[in-house]
């Protein structure tokens, strides 16, 4: 089932497009996030990196480029324009993802899932972030975690996929009661309890775009 369903290029294209909406849409209540932990600049960083993958987006459809060659450039888009961690974490997650899949013009959703994995493992090493420090591994792993037992139990893969956006919205929400352990959140000690970490929080909506985008496959 999951070597057989198939996502062609274009669902990538989709992908993107809908990101760059939901960050313009969603920029302010995720600066306001990083206001009360962080830098106060995640949602307008994300802004300024997306809309460059926007601007290079046509060319790169019209260039015909394959699937990993679009995302790793689109990756390359968000390291070069955005300060902060969010710039490297998510340019490097649309790079690694292209990693599974050299060439490919559509995936499987087996292929798609390691794809993801290859895109959060990276952010992981690059972080050096575990589960409870309170960034976006904490929604990030345990998503990545729900793909494959999703697919060790057999579940449709709109299934599997909402399995992960549900266990990255726990992940989430597990959080916002803990002192965070890495970022400059870090610095606030016991003042960062009760927040939620924008990391987290875009790393959901993120998810959330896959699935939605998925669904119109259907």
């Amino acid at each position: 089932m999951y070597d057989t369903a198939i996502i062609p290029k274009s669902y990538f294209v989709n992908v993107l497009t809908a990101l760059a909406a939901m960050v313009e849409e969603q920029k302010d209540y995720l600066t306001k996030l990083d206001s009360e932990i962080g830098d106060s600049d995640h949602g307008v960083n994300l802004s300024i990196g997306f809309r460059d993958v926007m601007a290079k987006l046509p060319d790169l459809v019209e260039k015909d480029l394959d699937i990993p060659t679009l995302l790793s450039k689109s990756g390359m888009s968000l390291l070069s324009k955005v300060g902060g961690a969010s710039g490297p974490l998510y340019g490097s997650l649309f790079r690694k993802m292209a990693i599974p899949v050299p060439g490919k013009n559509e995936v499987t959703f087996a292929e798609f899932c390691a794809m993801i994995k290859s895109g959060v493992d990276e952010i992981k090493r690059l972080g050096k972030a575990q589960i409870g420090d309170k960034t976006m591994v904490d929604a990030l792993s345990p998503a990545v975690d729900a793909l494959y037992s999703g697919m060790e139990q057999g579940l449709p893969p709109v299934e599997v996929l909402e399995g992960a956006v549900k266990a990255a919205e726990a992940g989430r929400d597990s959080v916002i009661g803990i002192v965070a352990k890495k970022g400059r959140a870090m610095r606030l000690g016991e003042r960062a309890i009760g927040h939620i970490d924008p990391g987290t929080a875009s790393s959901c909506m993120f998810l959330q775009i896959f699935l939605d985008e998925f669904k119109k496959l259907a």
